[in-house]
């Protein structure tokens, strides 16, 4: 059976010295001599003493531990996300707290009251499709809880924050299509209330103007992300008197159910519909019939970078400039 680690008042016991002494020479203070400090961490070995470690938060005033909200752990975006934010906490000696969301905005509330409590250092977040009410910005202003966002990022001014620019990948995607000669070109776009909805449908007009194409409005759908608003958004589309020929899809979720719904109805992709939508998702290298392209956004950068932030926050004692850092999406053909 494994031994109970000892406390400083054991060691001071063994050593009959001041528990004082022994917390002193486990601190290396100048103030104990060489032989005493080396008696006293040779007995504190000897009887397995572990430092108390809220009494090292404590004394300075961290917890050396993160907290990240994410929407959802199941998708491989953020599961990428999460790998390059434990890297580089590792490489800090930090632990991090990991929350989902769900995309609720209460329950991202909760998650952060709940960081708050356990005194977190700091905070990644990507915010939920459904949050639109930002007062969690202030929470943890008033608690000195440093944040950086990343991914879905609010769209204000002041804070730390890093995505991806959707505009590059999609203005490849239409470009993609156009030269395979393409003009019916279509958008089933996400919730209307996301910056990233707004950010896709905006290079959408300007790349379709690029190409000399018309922008038209019944070739833009919205989805809420859900599998029946995905399949309402392709029956949509299908029902358009001049049916579009090629879809660029908000994310590749969407591009599944859209497959599959099309199929049903006797589409079949890459022949009656081409599709491209957003995040490269690894499960398309499994399928035999992979959409025609995926955009990727950098999962791996974005949060690498976005922890990367956080820490030079907590690092430096001067304040930290707000940061908007951002990577180039691109298409990858399959």
């Amino acid at each position: 059976m494994k031994k109970k680690p000892a406390t400083i008042k054991e060691i001071a016991k063994k050593l009959k010295i001041s528990p004082s002494t022994v917390s002193r020479a486990l601190n290396n203070h100048p103030s104990i001599g060489l032989v005493t400090t080396m008696r006293v961490k040779k007995v504190a070995e000897e009887l397995h003493y572990e430092p108390n470690q809220t009494a090292i938060f404590f004394k300075q005033r961290k917890t050396f531990t993160i907290g990240v909200i994410i929407p959802d752990l199941s998708e491989p975006f953020f599961s990428s996300a999460i790998s390059e934010i434990e890297n580089v906490a590792g490489e800090f000696k930090y632990t991090v707290l990991m929350g989902q969301s769900h995309d609720d905005a209460a329950r991202e509330l909760q998650i952060l009251q709940t960081f708050k409590k356990h005194r977190v250092d700091g905070v990644l977040m990507s915010l939920g499709k459904n949050t639109e009410d930002l007062s969690l910005i202030q929470l943890l202003e008033e608690s000195e809880i440093p944040v950086v966002f990343f991914d879905c990022v609010p769209n204000v001014p002041g804070v730390h924050k890093v995505s991806s620019n959707l505009a590059s990948g999609m203005i490849q995607a239409i470009d993609a299509f156009a030269s395979r000669g393409h003009k019916n070109i279509a958008l089933i776009n996400g919730p209307e209330s996301l910056l990233g909805s707004r950010e896709r449908v905006e290079a959408y007009k300007e790349a379709l103007l690029a190409k000399g194409l018309p922008y038209e409005d019944k070739y833009v759908v919205h989805t809420d992300l859900t599998e029946l608003g995905n399949e309402e958004a392709i029956e949509h589309l299908l029902a358009v008197k001049e049916r579009p020929s090629a879809i660029v899809s908000f994310n590749d979720f969407v591009t599944l159910d859209v497959m599959k719904y099309a199929r049903q109805k006797g589409v079949i992709p890459n022949q009656d519909i081409f599709l491209i939508s957003y995040a490269n998702y690894p499960l398309w290298k499994y399928m035999e019939n992979p959409p025609m392209g995926s955009v990727e956004q950098h999962p791996d950068k974005q949060a690498r970078k976005a922890a990367e932030i956080l820490f030079e926050v907590l690092n430096t004692k001067e304040d930290v400039e707000p940061q908007h850092v951002v990577f180039e999406s691109n298409l990858v053909l399959k």
